[in-house]
């Protein structure tokens, strides 16, 4: 989120939702658009293919097409740009590219859209000139905008949308992307990613020299945890399996279509911990890899049912995991506030905290030291020193939280301290709930949270991202320059004219490194300063860098302009192309989906137009099938259901469907029906006659599991653990595709057939 929940509420006037269903889930947070409806008369816009319950609170609801977003954006920004309503200053000042998504909008006229998406030319107006219009505007989105072959392009119209009706760094206005549980953004951030370390850093040796530097550890000591260079590759430095196609890399896995997996070594071992495997998607291959991998070891509190869909007799280990009630720590909400919480009762029975499991593992491979030794460095006179010796344990959460401190300068954490994170939880009725900021006592100036970035120790945290308007020491900031100092012959600082509110550096400039400090800031470093000064101000651990922007006024990040071009992607700007297997087989040819991507991204190969251009298969399979929420259900559902009385609000595994087309099929209400997907997979569900979707589609929960294509896997769970409710997952179905980029999987835009069981 650039902005946050209590900003929301006091400030925004008019919401636009795409994709999301915060009544229901990601997190349940439509408690606050109400209020913001209520408090500001704020007009609530939800865009969707189901009528959810978010729609059913709306101002506006248009039903669009699953896989049409991109389209839908581009026929608002024709109409805004017709009409004069984009921000022409900042545009000019502050932005680049812009153009090119004016020209590309052109081609997305009000009777394309509609043809395109399935509403009409009258609603695409309606919502444009009411969003357009209204000032500060937010906007809202959450999985139904990023789990599609397209997702990268989705969520990045939608900050070009913001961007272009000036409508970022601003109170009540923003992109704000609703993350899921409630460490989804911790999580994240810590890098539980296959492409990045933490903080989001990228795999280069640079950025594992920084690790190992705030570690404690020798670079040849870390590039020795790795296999050795082969098939011209550096394994250190490559992307991982993604965890939508880990089973790809298991071998004797048979691949989809053309799809092949490019590594030095197969997996042989799945360790699951804090993750519902069966919410992810292609629920058959993963239990085809479950089969063939020597060891599974799963790591939680109650039975993951990825143990369960393994359905073999020996090799799965279950480790129980202690809850969040028994352990101490903070985690990251979706605004990037971070929220102590104290242990409630020690682990109970033989259970053990997460971090006590992997200490345990560590010190049985014989890494233990160098595991734990970061969490025993302290910063002494701009310096990192071990402070406690190998032979003694780090005291846990604190040391850890400081090891974050030291080292995860890319986002901001340098402020960040145990003690400091304790403080905001022990006054927390001293922030006020609008703003977030701190009104009394010993948190009186800063934001709940610390949300980052949180520069220094003084700095307050970030509210409200790229707000320029508000010093850097109240959290104020330009947009980040990341991507050069120029291209295509064109500046990418920002404009000379504009200058973020007290910094005393005047117009655009870079971001902040060894290098150009000297120039930028008009000073000159000592000796000792250049010695210690680390090469940029991500990975200075010294924090001398970050003291001079403190006093300069002046955010580390720069002040650029804002891009839309991506020029690493393959589209460097959004657009619009037809789902893998898209309903419309007039549209494939007039948008068809990417080139194969035959170049290995995170160690596969992945089809797109070879799989779409097969052959029309809506001819097929003609109804259009998406996923959807529950709200007495989260992730994989599998604590949820082994409570009898959240079990009982949705018994069984369910579709909705429109009467009309079930009756197509001769399926009466409550009747059982198998849905058949293009790949060959089916699950047997309960019919359900709802019109909350259309004749075209259907729409299912993905929260269930212990079912797979009409085979019960009960006998499969250990005495006593199995849940009140089981179902087939609906993952089973999830068609095949995969963003370019992210390699999310496309939950939410494929093809099934249906028929009565």
């Amino acid at each position: 989120m650039t902005n946050h929940f209590g900003d929301v509420v006091a400030n925004t006037k008019c919401m636009l939702i795409f994709g999301a269903n915060s009544a229901v889930a990601n997190p349940i947070g439509f408690k606050h658009m109400l209020q913001a409806k209520d408090r500001n008369n704020a007009k609530l816009i939800v865009i969707d293919p189901i009528f959810t319950r978010t729609a059913a609170k709306a101002d506006i609801f248009v039903r669009i097409r699953p896989g049409t977003d991109i389209a839908f954006v581009y026929g608002m920004l024709n109409i805004i740009f017709e009409n004069g309503w984009e921000d022409k200053e900042l545009i000019a000042k502050r932005t680049y590219g812009v153009d090119l998504i004016k020209e590309e909008a052109k081609k997305y006229t009000p009777s394309e859209v509609a043809d395109i998406c399935g509403c009409s030319e009258a609603e695409l107006i309606q919502v444009t000139r009411l969003f357009a219009t209204t000032k500060p505007a937010t906007l809202f989105w959450a999985l139904g905008i990023t789990q599609h072959s397209v997702g990268s392009s989705n969520t990045r119209i939608l900050a070009i949308l913001q961007l272009v009706l000036g409508n970022i760094g601003k109170p009540g206005a923003g992109t704000n992307i609703i993350r899921g549980h409630d460490n989804v953004q911790g999580a994240t951030d810590m890098g539980c990613l296959a492409d990045t370390l933490p903080a989001y850093y990228g795999l280069d040796d640079g950025a594992w020299k920084h690790f190992c530097r705030f570690w404690g550890v020798e670079f040849d000591y870390m590039k020795s945890r790795f296999a050795p260079p082969s098939d011209g590759k550096n394994w250190m430095n490559e992307k991982g399996f993604s965890l939508s196609r880990w089973w790809q890399g298991v071998k004797g896995v048979s691949p989809y279509g053309s799809d092949k997996t490019v590594s030095n070594a197969n997996v042989r071992v799945l360790w699951v911990q804090g993750t519902g495997i069966t919410s992810m998607a292609h629920t058959v291959k993963i239990q085809e890899a479950l089969k063939k991998l020597d060891l599974l070891v799963i790591a939680e509190p109650f039975v993951n049912e990825v143990a369960i869909l393994a359905d073999r007799p020996d090799g799965i280990y279950i480790l129980p995991a202690s809850t969040q009630f028994e352990t101490e720590g903070y985690v990251t909400a979706t605004n990037r506030a971070m929220q102590w919480r104290n242990q409630v009762v020690k682990p109970i029975y033989e259970s053990k905290e997460d971090q006590e499991i992997m200490f345990l593992f560590a010190k049985k491979f014989g890494f233990y030291k160098e595991y734990t030794r970061g969490m025993k460095m302290q910063l002494q006179d701009h310096k990192l020193v071990q402070v406690i010796p190998d032979d003694v344990d780090a005291v846990w959460p604190d040391d850890a939280t400081r090891e974050m401190s030291n080292g995860l300068l890319s986002i901001g954490l340098r402020g960040i301290s145990a003690n400091r994170l304790r403080k905001h939880q022990e006054n927390w009725a001293n922030f006020d709930p609008d703003t977030q900021r701190g009104i009394g006592g010993a948190v009186k100036g800063e934001y709940y949270g610390l949300p980052w970035p949180v520069w220094d120790e003084k700095h307050p945290g970030t509210a409200i991202l790229w707000n320029a308007n508000v010093p850097y020491e109240e959290g104020g900031m330009g947009f980040r320059n990341r991507f050069g100092l120029e291209h295509n012959g064109v500046s990418q600082l920002a404009d000379n004219s504009f200058t973020p509110v007290g910094c005393k550096v005047k117009g655009g400039y870079p971001q902040i490194t060894k290098d150009n400090i000297e120039k930028v800031f008009n000073i000159k470093l000592n000796d000792k300063e250049k010695e210690l000064m680390g090469a940029s101000w991500s990975t200075d651990i010294s924090g001398i860098i970050l003291e001079k922007c403190r006093e300069k006024s002046a955010c580390c990040l720069g002040n650029a302009r804002a891009r839309t071009i991506v020029w690493e992607f393959a589209d460097q700007i959004p657009k619009h192309r037809e789902p893998i297997h898209s309903p419309r087989w007039d549209l494939v040819q007039k948008y068809p989906t990417f080139d194969d991507q035959e170049k290995p991204n995170f160690r596969v190969t992945t089809m797109f137009k070879s799989e779409q251009l097969k052959k029309d298969w809506s001819k097929e399979f003609p109804i259009i099938i998406s996923s959807m929420r529950l709200v007495n259900l989260s992730g994989a559902g599998m604590i949820e259901r082994t409570s009898k009385y959240l079990s009982d609000i949705t018994p069984e595994m369910f579709a909705n469907v429109n009467p009309e087309l079930a009756m197509q099929y001769n399926i009466n209400d409550g009747e059982m029906m198998w849905i058949h997907s293009p790949q060959g997979t089916k699950i047997k569900v309960k019919c359900v006659h709802n019109h909350s979707v259309t004749p075209d589609r259907i729409c299912l929960p993905y929260n269930f599991a212990g079912i797979l294509q009409g085979v019960d896997l009960s006998a499969n769970y250990p005495e006593g653990t199995r849940p009140y409710t089981i179902g087939e997952s609906s993952n089973t179905v999830t068609n095949y595709g995969f963003d370019p980029n992210t390699q999310i999987s496309e939950f939410n835009a494929g093809l099934c057939r249906i028929e009565r069981a």
